[in-house]
């Protein structure tokens, strides 16, 4: 009877710890999307640069984004 007692508290115990692990995982983290998405005006130049020469723009699209970028719009 005190084994399963026992046995019956180290399984809440681990089911409880388990449980708490998984909500801070999947709550963890205190930044807004803002933040995370929010890259420099230098990164995004260099972003456009590479996509450029990827082929993935033209050079106007490139030209018309890197003005909008430096607020030339």
């Amino acid at each position: 009877m005190k084994k399963s007692l026992v046995l019956v508290g180290v399984s809440m115990s681990a089911l409880l710890l388990l449980s708490g692990c998984i909500v801070l995982s999947l709550g963890g983290g205190t930044k807004s999307t803002s933040e995370v998405t929010k890259a420099s005006v230098g990164q995004q130049l260099v972003d456009l640069q590479k996509a450029k020469e990827a082929g993935a723009i033209t050079e106007a699209e490139y030209q018309d984004q890197k003005a909008k970028l430096l607020g030339h719009k």
